[in-house]
């Protein structure tokens, strides 16, 4: 028999073009409107089924962490394959900072779309986008086909880091919502670890990069099939004036919950999604129900509507006091979480284990992806128990730790920093008695950042990504969408800087800064 969608349209109604916008009538228009609610609270423990979706929209996270970290492997394997030359430093560079340059467009128009055509469609766009992409890379011939492809992944990488906390956000019952959105950080550093085995797998085949680049289209592949089950979220769904779908979303994630009335928790969750939409409606509208603001009053249909309803959102998000902090937080939160320099190890990592002498550099790597990993599970077992601001004052200094002592074993190595220095065949230099040098420097370096790291992992690679609770609905998708366009933003700046900064500032300086950021 035929696969059945989990949530199946029981009337043509519901979709119908007439029921697009929230009607504050439809709160009472159940027969069970007078039956006891249960809130949330009551919950022991999060049912299967958002468990499921919660994994299945997190393999947009393993597509993110395998296309940032499989660039680390990819650099010291290419040689001369693309435009039959060795790459520069500004080829690498390039080659590493579109991705986060084109996520960094990509996010704000994420945000529009996910409010205009539901956050499930975009995970299916962006899952089209990391196909394409993927494969574009591994048969391109040319350093600027590899930027075009590149930048194709970019835009996937864009609009999936923004759209699946806020999906998995969204679905999630809230004592569990930030243990929820941490799975997607573990598919994250999950995908950065499976990069590190497949680039170290093919690193010795002629030609294996495009092995490495051209295998993130499978995750992207599955994951365009499991959108078929995938319900929409209920808030994305009440706000589009489809109560009974969303009814059964909820009845969906919370059925066998432990200890509660599920009838009972789906009408109490659903009420306070709706009573969240009208007060909302309310503070923009002055209590008229915001029929004007959905181009009742306007007279404008179509895109005009809808842009002047972006507008509205922005003016919103920045004009309300409330809205505006919470702006700010998100941003300096997704800003701190890249300019510390950590996807300078995702990207570069094998580089600079190169540079300092390991044999294996691309297999050294793996064990700062695998720390990464482990240190998320940690983040995963403690952020709803312990506190987002607390995890991030304890885990921040831990990162200051690993940056200085980084900074220190670099300044007792003999490194060559000249023009063109970073590529793979150079390594540390030997001592003036023409000795090979000790490896204790080098072994330092890799503690070193194995510390940075697990610091990060806990604390600022997971808090900011919890964004979505900052905001009201009305803002919650163009003000995550801001915040995860300075991620972005930052990351470019990262990308770009990081080789130059290694040349010019030597890696004491470069790791110096680093410090100075957290």
């Amino acid at each position: 028999a035929a696969a059945e969608p989990l949530i199946a349209p029981t009337d043509a109604r519901e979709f119908s073009h007439h029921d697009r916008t929230y009607d504050r009538r439809s709160s009472s228009d159940d027969d069970d409107d007078e039956e006891t609610e249960v809130d949330e609270s009551a919950l022991l423990a999060p049912g299967r089924f958002i468990w499921i979706l919660t994994f299945c929209a997190g393999v947009s996270g393993l597509l993110f962490g395998y296309d940032t970290g499989v660039i680390s492997s990819t650099l010291v394997s290419i040689g001369s394959d693309l435009s039959s030359r060795p790459l520069t430093t500004l080829d690498k560079s390039l080659i590493t900072s579109c991705t986060s340059f084109f996520a960094l467009l990509a996010s704000p128009l994420t945000g529009i779309l996910a409010d205009t055509l539901g956050r499930k469609t975009v995970i299916l766009t962006a899952d089209v986008l990391f196909v394409v992409g993927a494969l574009w890379q591994a048969y391109t011939s040319t350093v600027w086909g590899m930027i075009f492809g590149r930048s194709i992944v970019g835009a996937a990488v864009g609009s999936a880091s923004f759209v699946v906390p806020l999906y998995i956000s969204e679905l999630a019952p809230s004592p569990f919502r930030g243990r929820l959105v941490v799975v997607s950080s573990l598919f994250i550093t999950g995908g950065q670890v499976v990069a590190y085995v497949v680039g170290w797998a093919f690193s010795t085949r002629v030609g294996g990069w495009r092995w490495m680049v051209g295998l993130g289209a499978l995750p992207a592949a599955i994951q365009c099939g499991l959108t078929y089950w995938m319900p929409e979220t209920p808030r994305w769904l009440v706000r589009a004036g489809k109560r009974q779908v969303a009814k059964r979303v909820l009845g969906q994630v919370f059925r066998g919950s432990e200890g509660v009335d599920e009838r009972a928790l789906v009408r109490g969750v659903l009420r306070r999604v709706e009573r969240e939409i009208l007060e909302e409606e309310d503070v923009v509208g002055g209590g008229d129900g915001g029929e004007s603001r959905r181009g009742g009053g306007s007279g404008k249909t179509g895109w005009s509507a809808k842009v002047d309803k972006v507008v509205e959102n922005f003016n919103q998000l920045v004009g309300v006091g409330g809205n505006r902090r919470a702006l700010t937080i998100a941003c300096l939160l997704q800003g701190a979480q890249q300019l510390c320099g950590f996807n300078s190890l995702m990207y570069f990592s094998a580089t600079i284990f190169s540079l300092v002498g390991f044999r294996s550099p691309t297999l050294t790597s793996l064990s700062i992806a695998t720390t990464n990993f482990l240190f998320t599970l940690v983040a995963f077992h403690s952020i709803d128990r312990i506190g987002r601001r607390r995890i991030l004052l304890l885990s921040i200094p831990v990162m200051i730790v690993g940056l200085v002592l980084c900074a220190i074993a670099f300044n007792f190595l003999n490194l060559p920093m000249e023009a063109n220095a970073l590529s793979p065949s150079t390594s540390a230099a030997p001592q003036e008695d023409g000795s090979k040098q000790p490896m204790l420097w080098p072994l330092t370096i890799l503690l070193a950042m194995t510390i940075y790291v697990a610091g990060y992992a806990i604390g600022l690679g997971n808090v900011p990504w919890q964004q979505s609770e900052l905001f009201p609905l009305r803002v919650r998708s163009l003000g995550s969408a801001l915040a995860t366009a300075t991620n972005w933003g930052s990351n470019t700046i990262v990308g770009l800087t990081f080789l130059p900064m290694m040349e010019f500032l030597t890696p004491v300086g470069t790791f110096a800064v680093y410090a100075v950021v957290c």
